[in-house]
This record gives structure tokens, sequence and C-alpha cells, in this order.
């Protein structure tokens, strides 16, 4: 009975860890839709939307976060800032006491923008999340920021040269790979 609860449990957790990975598709998805409908580069509409999204959490982004959250090398976040603000999407102020930290404030028209392309999409995520009562969605809350700390800190610990500097284990040492009807075993299930 024990055993049947277990694998019970382990398939609730495969079936949530693909409900995120269904969810992150969906959210690339949106990106390189809202990136398309305001003509730039997905990775200029990710950055204008983390700028404007900082803002809004009154922690405006400094250059070197920015290149933190999307990530990109200093010089290609250099680049990407240079053309926001020639095409007036972004600013770069200094508005801190120390004139050295640069702060990016994004145009007003990219709130309007982005308020008018995920607006509908944040009004179905509301009525859906009103379903579910504080206490839970301050448990899910939680779960979220738990699981986002645990790939953070494996992002970390893997470093700036990627997968490449952790290889997999040898095949028959019982990680990574894929299992016989082609899951993945990488990600904690």
């Amino acid at each position: 009975m024990e055993e049947a609860g277990h694998e019970g449990v382990a398939a609730r957790r495969e079936r949530l860890m693909e409900s995120l990975r269904t969810y992150g598709s969906h959210y690339a998805e949106l990106s390189r839709r809202f990136a398309a409908w305001l003509g730039l580069h997905s990775t200029d509409a990710t950055a204008v939307l983390e700028i404007a999204a900082a803002e809004e959490r009154g922690t405006p982004l400094s250059p070197a976060r920015l290149s933190e959250r999307i990530p990109l090398s200093t010089g290609a976040t250099t680049a990407l800032l240079n053309r926001l603000e020639a095409a007036g999407h972004i600013t770069r102020v200094r508005e801190h006491s120390d004139r050295r930290v640069v702060t990016l404030r994004s145009g007003g028209h990219i709130q309007e923008r982005a308020d008018e392309f995920f607006g509908p999409l944040a009004a179905r995520l509301d009525t859906t999340m009103a379903r579910w009562s504080p206490h839970v969605l301050e448990e899910f809350e939680a779960f979220m920021a738990e699981l986002n700390s645990t790939v953070g800190t494996h992002l970390a610990e893997q470093g700036a040269a990627g997968p490449e500097a952790t290889p997999p284990p040898a095949r028959g040492t019982g990680g990574g790979g894929t299992t016989r009807a082609g899951q993945d075993r990488s990600m904690p299930g």
C-alpha cells in the first residue's frame, strides 16, 4: 500500500513538473508574440518587459542586473540597451546619489503596449487565481520560490560555462538521460 502511495506521489510530481514546463513554453511563446507585435527581436522585447516589470515593482534595474536577468554578457547588454534607447523604448538615467549608478527606465509607450497586449491574459489569470484560497496561493507562492531557488542554485553552480562545465553522468550510473518512455530524468519528478 505504501508503495502505491509513493507511486501516486511520484506521478503527481511528474504531472506538476510537466505542467511547469508547459507554462514555461506558453510564457516563451507569449514573449515571442509580444516581440513580433512590437517589431522587436525577442531578446529586446524580453529586456523591455524586465525593465518595465522592475519599475512596476519599485525596484528599477541597472544594466548589470538586467544582464543577470536575461542573461547576456556585458557587451551584449550594452549593444541591446543602445538599440532600445535609440528606438525610444528605454532611457538610462543617473538618479541615484552615486552618479555612477545607471538606472533603466522604460518609455511610457512600452507600459501602455504591454498592458494592451497582456491585459486580457492578466484578467483571465486573475479570474483563475481568484478561485483559490489565499492560503493555497500562499503555499503555492512558497513552493514556486523554493523551485526557483533550487533551479537558480543549480544554474549558479554550473557557472557561466554552461552545461558543458558539468558533464552528465556516464550511462548506466542512474543519473540524467531519458527513461525508456522518453521521460527526461534530469528534471526532478
